[in-house]
Formats: C-alpha cells, structure tokens, sequence
C-alpha cells in the first residue's frame, strides 16, 4: 500500500487534520504555558532582587551612621577629657570655708 492510496481515504485524511490540529494546539498551548513560567519568575526574580536592594541599602545606611557615631563618639570623649583636666574653680576665686 503506497502513502498516497492510505491518504487518499477521507477518513484517513480527517484523521491527519485532527492529529495535526491536536498537535498545532498542543504546541500553541506548551508556549503559553512557557511564556506563563517566564511571567512568574520573573515577577519572583524582581521581588527578589527589590528586597536584596533594600537589605544592601539598610546595611549601607547603618554602617554610615555608625561611622558618623563613631567620630561624634570620639569629639564627645575628647571634649570631657578637656573638660576633666580644667579646674572646677577659678584660680583666683575666694577658698570655701
């Protein structure tokens, strides 16, 4: 039987059309689900991504301020070791009796 006379059938040739229409609707319908998984993870990978960021910009904002303490931490130490060496009365002042 040649490959011409086993499509020649109506039948058969029903058949061919509906096999490739289930395989064309197949096809269609793997790329939307694809298309669909692309869709999520990105949406996923973004919000990821926005609270990595946030982290990063919290930890930069924090070792900042810790920086900007530090140094006022150490003018305030600085300034009381001033302040302690100077005597609480004048030196002229009358003596307490």
């Amino acid at each position: 039987m040649k490959v011409r006379e086993v499509f020649a059938d109506r039948k058969a040739q029903k058949w061919l059309w509906i096999g490739l229409g289930v395989f064309a609707a197949l096809q269609i319908y793997f790329v939307r689900e694809l298309l669909a998984a692309l869709i999520l993870f990105t949406g996923l990978f973004i919000v990821c991504a926005v609270i990595a960021l946030i982290l990063y910009l919290v930890d930069r904002a924090s070792r900042w301020g810790l920086s900007v303490a530090g140094i006022q931490a150490k003018r305030a130490i600085t300034a009381a070791e001033e302040l302690s060496k100077k005597p609480l009365r004048r030196p002229r002042s009358e003596t307490a009796q």
